[in-house]
């Protein structure tokens, strides 16, 4: 019982790890220069484009919508978490807007750093089997029935979304939209197939008669 509680509070503190990482991401990197951190952006700003919904409510019913997915095809346990990953994003993304700024001051620099930060803050939730939020679901949703890592129809859908949205409304952002996407989405398959255990074992300072107690 008490080792189960504690599995539970590890799962909690890196599921609020990951997502506060992700929104630093989008807060410091990403968003002051407009790049799209994934499909679920490129949603919204479709729904927007198309029906004039406000943008703040159309992310809240497209994330709300996948939550629905996420209970259904996964568990309502994977939906928390989900939600409180949301959660912890939004909170990240304003904070992290708010206190600090990017030292760089060149885009290509952030959309490097904001890449790469986004997408190991996106494998730890998917390591934790709750998703990023959006797009992020029907990925761990693939995943979880097709046996393939997730990074690779997270990459796919977003780069579909990416397009249909420079098609409808700039070409000029599809560029640093699908290169976010490729450098996070190559870190999030790293990080989601790391194992701690692997790299332990092979440390050379274990002596050659160690076993696990």
């Amino acid at each position: 019982m008490k080792k189960q509680h504690s599995r539970n509070v590890k799962k909690l503190l890196m599921i609020m790890a990951g997502a506060a990482l992700q929104g630093y991401s989008m807060g410091v990197f990403l968003f002051p220069n407009a790049i799209p951190s994934g499909g679920a952006g490129g949603l919204t700003v479709l729904f927007h484009h198309w029906f004039h919904v406000p943008l703040s409510i159309a992310l809240w019913m497209l994330n709300s919508s996948m939550l629905v997915f996420a209970v259904y095809f996964l568990s309502a346990a994977s939906a928390m978490g989900t939600l409180l990953g949301i959660t912890v994003t939004s909170v990240s993304v304003n904070l992290s807007a708010f206190l600090w700024e990017t030292p760089f001051h060149n885009e290509w620099l952030d959309l490097a750093l904001g890449s790469v930060l986004l997408g190991i803050g996106i494998g730890i939730l998917l390591r934790q089997g709750v998703s990023n939020g959006g797009i992020g679901i029907v990925a761990l949703i693939i995943s979880k029935y097709r046996s393939v890592n997730p990074a690779t129809p997270l990459f796919i859908i977003n780069g579909l979304i990416f397009i249909l949205t420079a098609y409808v409304i700039d070409w000029e952002i599809v560029v640093q939209a699908v290169i976010c996407q490729y450098v996070s989405t190559r870190i999030v398959g790293w990080i989601y197939q790391f194992s701690f255990q692997a790299i332990y074992l092979k440390l050379p300072f274990l002596p050659l008669g160690w076993r696990k107690k």
